[in-house]
């Protein structure tokens, strides 16, 4: 794209909104900036699309909300009537302009006479999944980015099943996406003449109630939190977001009483002004909460990020101080205690299976098969784990029984099907509860675990490469390590490298090569000859590379000290080869 021709197409436009306009003016002079904001069109990926608020074709803004939504709503035209009469469900969260965009969806998609139901309020991204599910809706439009800096924004697609779109029908809307001509000349009909044709109906109330009921279908045992609900010690922050109301109602359901909300946190704020990043993985993000837990002497910690689909969780250590629990940790934490106390009472299924992802640590396989279950792991991106569910409800092969990431992501009960926070909040209180009945801390409950299965550690580095200069070094890097894999890593050999875009495992000492069942995906992981392994895999949602470790030992030190010298390995190999 010539950015300056674009730049003009907006400049010289007669009835461009009047706040971009000024945006736009502003921009006057600064031409590396004028060349970020124009020199492509903001991708429309396999998940939506994500960037920075602001005016261009490359930047979030009231016209390519309006693009996407259009070819969003060609999408639903070209599957007939029906889907139409079914619509679209729409959330959003507490970003700046994020119910501006999701009336703008929403418009946009009723102008083609199709069915849109727009939460009143900001809600969940879990909560739209189960409304698209419950209204029987044949979409549904998340406005969000989830835990990405103030200055960001997103809309991401959900299918009927209310999982984000697999790959074929993600095209498929991306074509249509990509067809639209000229962002500035989508009409849309007034909100007014909408909601009075009844195109565009508010949802809210009858919806929250619903889903706090199935919430309270995931407790696993009732007796415990009958006994325990008024003892366990809680403080909860939802980081300025979504999650306030649903979590303080789901953990009251559950019986849980000495529940304290992070005061400054609480509120929705699209500056999220009290941490340098509303990501519930960065430790930072804990540190008011840390403070309330140790004037309340709290039991657990929960945070959640501003679209409340991620939770992070800290628990106290044997010295006393917080320690915020990794996503691989919490998840086996939480997996442990479903599957133990589903076998103490029977309820056990017999073809259960766990999800995880490629990036996410072996101790689920551990566990799940430990315990004679079968576990299956998906592409980065809870849309494949949705996927999956669903194959399993057409096929009755399996029951799912838990699904989780590394990036503190869970799913315990599939009346959801994307991560979802609250539910992770309310398990995880509960886990905490039966190991204070036990007389021990969520984090000696954790260490028993590992006892049992290994002392499992992992880590992640990310490189932020911002820009267009950015986006090409990670081509680059990731261009290297394919052509020229490395051969060892921290003094250990690679026994095999899977390469997910081209679909081959191959096995470089025995020359060997299989195939990997899975989509197609730019990601690079290599595996130690002592089970160790490494992960490259560009973010599809930011300017970064990220790079994933994991390793096993026979206790705790010797398992950080191999990560530490597996992290210092293969940084030391991407620095090198970016120059």
């Amino acid at each position: 794209m010539d950015w300056k021709n674009e730049y003009q197409r907006w400049a010289t436009a007669t009835s461009l909104d009047e706040e971009l306009k000024r945006d736009l003016e502003a921009l006057k002079g600064q031409d590396k900036a004028i060349e970020d904001a124009f020199y492509k069109n903001l991708e429309f990926g396999t998940g939506g699309m994500r960037g920075e608020i602001g005016p261009g074709t490359n930047r979030m803004n009231l016209y390519t909300i309006r693009k996407a939504s259009e070819g969003l709503a060609q999408y639903i035209d070209a599957h007939g009537e029906e889907s139409k009469k079914r619509g679209v469900a729409i959330a959003y969260d507490s970003r700046h302009k994020s119910p501006e965009f999701a009336m703008e969806a929403a418009k946009t998609l009723a102008t083609h006479g199709i069915q849109t139901y727009v939460f009143e309020e900001l809600r969940p991204t879990p909560e739209l999944s189960f409304a698209v599910r419950k209204l029987n809706a044949y979409a549904g439009i998340v406005i969000t980015a989830s835990h990405n800096p103030p200055e960001y924004n997103g809309y991401k697609v959900y299918g009927e099943d209310g999982g984000q779109l697999p790959p074929k029908a993600a095209a498929e809307v991306i074509s249509y996406v990509d067809g639209v001509a000229n962002e500035l000349e989508v009409q849309v009909d007034s909100e007014q003449k909408l909601k009075d044709n009844g195109l565009i109906q508010m949802i809210g109330a009858e919806i929250d109630a619903q889903y706090i009921e199935e919430l309270k279908t995931l407790r696993v045992n009732k007796k415990l939190l009958e006994e325990m609900g008024d003892q366990l010690k809680i403080v909860f922050t939802p980081l300025h977001g979504t999650a306030n109301l649903p979590v303080r109602e789901g953990l009251k359901a559950y019986g849980f009483n000495q529940v304290t909300v992070v005061e400054e946190q609480e509120l929705p704020d699209p500056n999220f002004s009290t941490v340098s990043s509303p990501n519930p993985e960065e430790h930072a993000a804990f540190e008011l909460a840390i403070k309330y837990g140790e004037k309340q002497d709290a039991d657990i910690l929960l945070a959640t990020d501003p679209d409340a689909d991620r939770v992070g969780v800290a628990v106290k250590n044997r010295e006393g101080q917080y320690v915020v629990l990794t996503g691989n940790q919490t998840g086996a934490l939480l997996l442990n205690y479903i599957i133990t106390q589903k076998k103490e009472n029977g309820e056990l299924p017999e073809n259960g299976a766990v999800l995880k992802t490629i990036v996410t640590s072996e101790i689920g396989r551990k566990i799940a098969e430990d315990n004679g279950l079968t576990s299956y792991d998906t592409l980065t991106g809870f849309k494949f784990i949705g996927e999956k569910i669903k194959e399993f409800e057409t096929s009755g092969e399996h029951t799912f029984l838990f699904g989780y990431e590394e990036s503190y992501g869970y799913l315990v009960g599939d009346f959801v099907r994307d991560k979802d926070a609250v539910q992770a909040c309310l398990v995880a209180a509960e886990v905490a509860a039966f190991y204070k009945s036990k007389g021990m801390t969520l984090y000696e409950g954790l260490l028993e675990v590992f006892e049992q299965y290994g002392y499992y550690q992992e880590g992640l580095e990310s490189l932020t490469l911002k820009g267009k200069e950015g986006a090409e070094k990670i081509v680059s890097l990731l261009s290297q390590f394919r052509e020229q894999p490395p051969t060892e890593a921290a003094g250990l050999r690679v026994d095999s490298v899977e390469d997910y875009e081209s679909g081959v495992r191959t096995y470089l000492e025995k020359e060997a090569t299989e195939k990997i069942d899975l989509p197609k995906s730019n990601v690079l992981k290599y595996k130690l000859e002592d089970g160790s392994w490494f992960c490259l895999r560009p973010s599809g949602t930011e300017p970064k590379v990220k790079f994933y470790f994991g390793v096993n030992s026979d206790n705790l030190d010797n398992s950080k000290n191999k990560l530490d010298e597996l992290r210092k390995s293969v940084m030391s190999k991407v620095h090198d080869r970016l120059g």
